[in-house]
């Protein structure tokens, strides 16, 4: 059986000689968690490290779209469509759309995920020309501002990336249509792998893990090391576990624990929580805008752990509280 390790990441000071960097930014840890399927978690010096998982989990990663990854950083969430489960039907028009997504930008984010089809639980498969009719103007229109398209089709990332899109986030994890996974390694995209039990139609029903985080951490490494294998560097891909795509709360609870182990892929981290079912369940808000607190508190938990991209509906919000946050952790050290 294989080791997997686990950073437990730290960011108080003093910070100690031996401390080592966490993907290059400021957190840091001396100690990992070992994980392995057949025996308990154990907790080791960062020392005993094998070289390639020290490597993996200390070496910065490149810029993405022009932004640093040493820091968080926030993608606002802009569905054109009539049925997502926050804030499906927000806008009449394209331009109404792109209007919303500059506010975005000026709210705080540094990059906008943009998608044409829900993906929430239980929904239906979207035409190809009706999910490319929704976004494609609209990425046209916010020409020059850092665009994401979500999707899972290659006649939808065409589109999008001719419009300027830039990144391709896939919520099967190049599953559901192979072609995606072509197109991303012959234009060598910048590519988001996310982890899902199953398509919207079913993910929610009775998903089963043999352990969460390791099934979810194989998974992207599969997908990763397919490509690799076939071209696509490393630098050009970013990881999301899937909170809350085939997955119960108790899964969800999991993987947001043990979010530092995925950054022995080597790549970015990229966290979805925003307004989730299991958000609304504890905090008890049903409804999905009155989620934002709890929301926040996640992301906030997420980026504790080194998460480098937080993909939120509440931009301004979430703004506000990561500079409070970073502003608490380092504790008055930059006043003059």
């Amino acid at each position: 059986m294989r080791d997997y390790f686990r950073p437990l990441v730290r960011s108080d000071a003093p910070r100690p000689d031996d401390a080592l960097p966490l993907a290059g930014g400021p957190l840091w840890f001396t100690h990992v968690a070992r994980h392995r399927r057949d025996g308990p978690v154990t907790r080791l010096p960062a020392s005993t490290l094998p070289a390639p998982e020290r490597a993996r989990l200390t070496a910065p990663r490149p810029p993405l779209l022009g932004l640093a990854m040493d820091r968080p950083q926030i993608m606002g969430i802009l569905n054109v469509t009539p049925d997502s489960f926050s804030d499906g039907g927000s806008d009449r028009s394209a331009a109404e759309a792109a209007l919303r997504g500059r506010r975005l930008i000026g709210e705080g984010a540094d990059l906008l995920d943009i998608g044409g089809e829900s993906t929430r639980p239980g929904a239906e498969t979207v035409p190809l020309g009706e999910e490319i009719a929704r976004t494609e103007p609209v990425i046209r229109a916010l020409a020059g501002v850092p665009i994401s398209i979500d999707t899972r089709k290659a006649p939808v990332a065409r589109a999008a990336i001719r419009a300027g899109a830039a990144l391709i986030n896939d919520v099967s994890g190049l599953t559901y249509d192979p072609a995606l996974a072509d197109y991303c390694i012959d234009h060598s995209l910048p590519v988001c792998i996310m982890h899902s039990q199953g398509g919207p139609e079913t993910m929610q029903d009775d998903p089963r893990y043999d352990d969460v985080l390791l099934d979810v951490y194989d998974f992207l490494e599969t997908q990763i090391g397919m490509l690799e294998a076939r071209g696509l560097k490393r630098d050009k891909i970013v990881i999301d576990p899937g909170i809350g795509f085939g997955k119960t709360q108790a899964h969800n609870l999991a993987l947001l624990n043990g979010l530092s182990l995925f950054h022995g892929l080597g790549c970015p981290i990229l966290l979805g929580v925003s307004r989730k079912g299991f958000i609304g369940r504890i905090g008890q808000a049903p409804d999905p805008k009155d989620r934002a607190p709890g929301s926040i508190a996640v992301a906030l938990a997420g980026i504790a752990q080194g998460v480098q991209i937080v993909r939120v509906h509440d931009v301004a919000a979430t703004r506000q509280a990561l500079a409070l946050w970073q502003a608490v952790g380092q504790g008055g050290r930059d006043d003059t």
